[in-house]
């Protein structure tokens, strides 16, 4: 039966199988990636943003109204949006619920108790207004394109007396045509051979209205070939264009309680210290994205208008990997674990960790909480918040174990009646040795200390596998290659484990060092251990080794050496 108009609960159901479809899409969606590093996740991203909408309509009861699903969408939208195309994603959907109610948006008008095709229509236009109003320097050939010539063929339907369903396959033709114009308007996109990642998961928001509307099927992921390198330009995925600086090193997020009037000055200095610049929200919450080479002056900027928390820092050259853990787990997962957090100690620390072995290994050394994380699967300023507060202790030393997670871990001493110090641990081996100075009798402060000096004499290195074609340094990598790095940056490129391994192993260890750790994942074999083992024998006889099981994704072996 074909739907003539849409209730609160069909609102609801476009959200479930939007969400549904960014799930079983989210991998096609990160391979439309430009940039010749591996750090695709405009479909995680999405899906993370949707994800959060459908949490808050979860708790909803089963009978909420028009307003209520609409505040929903707007407030979970806002609070879970992630990356550049989460933010502009966001916007999209407060555009919607702003129309679909008043209660989406303080500032909307119209809203009704259902949906038709003009208010869907409205709707679009509205989503598109808002998405090109959040960003600073909007660039066709984007998301941003493709929400606007659909908006664009539904209010010429809407106007000509179209329904529902006409007003909806109207703008999901006009979107499918324009996503296939994309790599036309944006050059990357054609030397890449991919059309536009945000434009392509908009589509499939169109794809589950009409899902609801007359009970078609959802359409099933294309096969997509990974893009071809674009010569080692890093173009934003949204706002690059011409005269834009594609050095940009960090991608910075963080929520902003700020005055309305001040986000005007606000924007302008972010401008001048980056690009990629979306600032989302109103009534005093603001949702703010950019890249930049200057992660204080970004964070000081949101300082000298308001208070900026939950801040996210992603440094984009460091990124080597897909994130490849499915949403659901990131989800249930990330916030820690919920085992015993032992009797009350006056210092207590919490880790941040991925895999079984690795995690063990934390709590065995005196951890009482470890958040589950890593690289491209950065906790939030909330996860680590919650896990301080769970744990026994007045005084807690946090252990980010990642470049991309001390900013981060920063912010939790603000957010707590606790006294919280960060020890900036890059790396699982320098946490390791950083609790070998931990006295859970003393103070947060004296920890941090010598703690700290324990993780600096650490020198860390990361054994992974190329996801796909790019460059570095050291010369071209193959997708395949097996990659060692050191400080975030890839020293060696190899055909196997053993030998990137190896080969690192010889950067990192000289004559004064005197132990070294390698941490198995869960891709190691043991023969390869093995012989890694007996190399270090041969070219090194007085270091001692010790060998764990981690058991951690995607990185054969962690490496530390002191």
């Amino acid at each position: 039966m074909i739907a003539s108009s849409l209730d609160a609960a069909g609102l609801r159901a476009i959200m479930g199988s939007f969400r549904d479809a960014l799930v079983v899409h989210r991998p096609t969606l990160n391979l439309l990636n430009v940039y010749p590093v591996p750090d695709g996740d405009t479909g995680s991203n999405m899906t993370m943003t949707v994800d959060s909408v459908c949490v808050d309509l979860d708790a909803l009861d089963i009978g909420a109204d028009m307003d209520a699903v609409a505040a929903a969408i707007a407030h979970g939208s806002l609070m879970g949006a992630r990356g550049n195309s989460g933010v502009i994603l966001s916007q999209v959907l407060r555009g919607l619920s702003a129309t679909f109610s008043p209660v989406g948006a303080p500032d909307a008008v119209g809203g009704a108790g259902s949906i038709d095709g003009r208010l869907l229509a409205d709707g679009l236009a509205a989503a598109s207004t808002a998405a090109y109003g959040a960003v600073m320097t909007p660039v066709e050939g984007t998301i941003l394109t493709v929400v606007r010539e659909s908006a664009e063929a539904a209010v010429t339907a809407a106007d000509t007396g179209a329904n529902l369903l006409g007003v909806a396959e109207a703008a999901r033709v006009a979107g499918g045509e324009s996503l296939a114009r994309t790599p036309e308007l944006l050059p990357v996109l054609a030397e890449a051979g991919v059309v536009d990642a945000g434009g392509s998961g908009f589509l499939l928001l169109l794809d589950a209205a009409l899902t609801t509307i007359d009970g078609r099927a959802l359409p099933e992921p294309a096969e997509v070939d990974a893009p071809l390198p674009t010569g080692g330009d890093r173009p934003d995925a949204h706002l690059g264009g011409d005269g834009v600086d594609l050095g940009t090193r960090y991608e910075v997020m963080y929520f902003l309680d700020s005055p309305d009037d001040a986000v005007d000055g606000f924007k302008a200095a972010w401008a001048a210290l980056g690009d990629s610049v979306v600032v989302v929200g109103g009534d005093g919450v603001w949702n703010c994205h950019v890249h930049t080479n200057d992660v204080g002056g970004a964070i000081e900027a949101g300082i000298a208008v308001g208070r900026p928390h939950r801040i996210r820092v992603t440094d984009l050259f460091d990124e080597v990997r897909e994130q490849v853990e499915e949403q659901a787990w990131v989800r249930d997962q990330m916030a820690g674990d919920d085992g015993d957090v032992g009797e009350p100690v006056p210092c207590a620390v919490v880790a941040v960790a991925n895999g079984p072995g690795i995690r063990d290994i934390f709590r065995s050394l005196g951890v009482r909480r470890v958040v589950l994380g890593g690289q491209s699967m950065n906790p939030s300023t909330a996860d680590l918040l919650a896990a301080v507060e769970a744990v026994p202790a007045d005084e807690v030393v946090l252990l980010p174990n990642n470049g991309n997670i001390i900013a981060v871990a920063g912010q939790v001493d603000a957010q707590t009646d606790k006294s919280v110090r960060v020890v900036p641990t890059r790396g699982i081996t320098e946490g390791f040795a950083s609790l070998l100075e931990y006295d859970p009798q003393g103070t947060a402060d004296d920890n941090m200390g010598s703690m700290a000096a324990a993780a600096d004499a650490v020198v860390a290195g990361e054994v992974t596998v190329a996801v796909r074609d790019s460059g570095s340094d050291v010369g071209d990598i193959t997708e395949g290659d097996h990659l060692g790095l050191t400080g975030g940056k890839v020293s060696v490129v190899a055909d196997t484990a053993f030998d990137a391994t190896t080969g690192l192993l010889a950067v990192l260890v000289a004559d004064d060092h005197e132990i070294v750790t390698i941490i198995a994942g869960e891709d190691a074999d043991e023969a390869t251990t093995a012989a890694v083992v007996a190399w270090l024998g041969a070219e090194h006889p007085d270091v001692e080794v010790e060998v764990h099981d981690g058991g951690q994704p995607l990185y054969p072996y962690y490496l530390g050496v002191e």
